[in-house]
């Protein structure tokens, strides 16, 4: 395996941030980590890449522990903050990075979209091209494993489009990418695997069509003084007379209401958010 944690425990102060949390990354898997803010991918991340150690369980990466420098050589990571010398000019931060590694890889502007910014300060850049090159420079040693914690926060739809090309044709080429999310629409368009986290244990693991299908949930909304039926709903709330279900099928539920002769009113009908999703895959 190219990374690996088990068991893994987290805490600050009393703040859980993972709680038992398994997780294995094989060589030429494009694993995304999906999950809300404060779900606990980027604490996740810290232990993988070495910045943090493990409270309990046991973290590897190359198979040995990432906080010994030799095992993060093959390793190429953008964490979620990244901060670069204003005032340098990308081809400087580019030869900068590129001094540390034997063989650097020469097309990694190319690649992310960043041609002709060579003479550019990286003050001067948009942000969205600051953050194009953070996650570029993670490719210059050509790494083994990429990992990237939420590359794509602040960009607009184009340059996150752009980014993503280049994580693709990386994976392509044969390279193992590891990235978190909490964008949906992000981790379908790059991942074959998905892990879904949240509140610091893994929810689901496995093939993206399997996890799309179980975090496609619908939220009814609908105001009745009788019990509507919950026959295909996954989870349901109630407030006075206010309903709130989720379903993977929100058309049938409200076929049935009809059929039901269920007095309803201020029906509403709207994708989950992914932290619903989350509740209607852990709800009993």
């Amino acid at each position: 395996m190219i990374a690996t944690a088990s068991g893994v425990r987290k805490s600050f102060g009393t703040t859980t941030a993972l709680d038992g949390v398994d997780l294995h990354v094989a060589p030429g898997e494009l694993v995304g980590l999906l999950g809300p803010n404060g779900a606990g991918k980027s604490t996740l991340i810290s232990l993988l890449v070495g910045l943090r150690r493990p409270d309990s369980g046991k973290v590897t990466l190359f198979g040995g522990d990432p906080r010994v420098a030799a095992n993060r050589r093959a390793l190429g990571t953008t964490p979620q903050e990244t901060g670069l010398p204003q005032t340098l000019r990308v081809g400087e931060v580019l030869d900068l990075v590129s001094a540390h590694y034997p063989d650097p890889a020469p097309d990694v502007l190319e690649r992310f979209g960043l041609t002709g910014l060579e003479r550019r300060q990286t003050g001067g850049l948009s942000g969205g091209q600051k953050r194009r090159l953070a996650v570029a420079l993670a490719f210059v040693g050509r790494p083994r494993l990429v990992v990237l914690d939420e590359p794509t926060t602040g960009l607009d739809v184009e340059a996150r489009r752009t980014l993503w090309e280049g994580v693709r044709s990386f994976h392509a080429e044969g390279g193992t990418v590891l990235l978190t999310s909490h964008y949906l629409e992000e981790i379908e368009a790059l991942a074959g695997r998905v892990v879904v986290v949240d509140r610091g244990r893994v929810l689901a693991d496995g093939p993206l069509a399997d996890i799309r299908d179980k975090v496609a949930v619908s939220r009814v909304s609908l105001r009745s003084a009788i019990a509507p039926p919950l026959d295909g709903t996954v989870h349901s709330t109630r407030e006075g007379d206010r309903w709130e279900l989720h379903t993977p099928d929100a058309d049938a539920l409200v076929r049935a209401l009809v059929h039901a002769d269920v007095p309803f009113t201020d029906l509403q009908v709207r994708p989950a958010s992914l932290e619903e999703a989350f509740v209607s895959m852990t709800a009993p």
